[in-house]
């Protein structure tokens, strides 16, 4: 009762298909897969922050945030 067996997800598969079509499926996939990607540059962006280019004789400053207030 526990586990479903290989006639189970057929037919669970069959019905996915008979609500949802054959073309929104790959369409749902592809929008899951943006969606991670923008997820997982969000995160690289706030691991790393970006250190911003000075000019000559001035040394680099970091954004505010990161700056720790003593």
């Amino acid at each position: 009762m526990g586990s479903f067996s290989l006639f189970h997800w057929i037919v669970v598969l069959a019905a996915v298909m008979l609500l949802f079509g054959t073309k929104r499926i790959p369409q749902a996939m592809g929008d899951i897969a943006r969606g991670m990607k923008q997820f997982r540059s969000g995160l690289r962006e706030d691991e790393a922050p970006e250190v911003q280019a000075a000019p000559a004789g001035r040394p680099a400053e970091l954004p505010r945030d990161t700056v720790s207030r003593t």
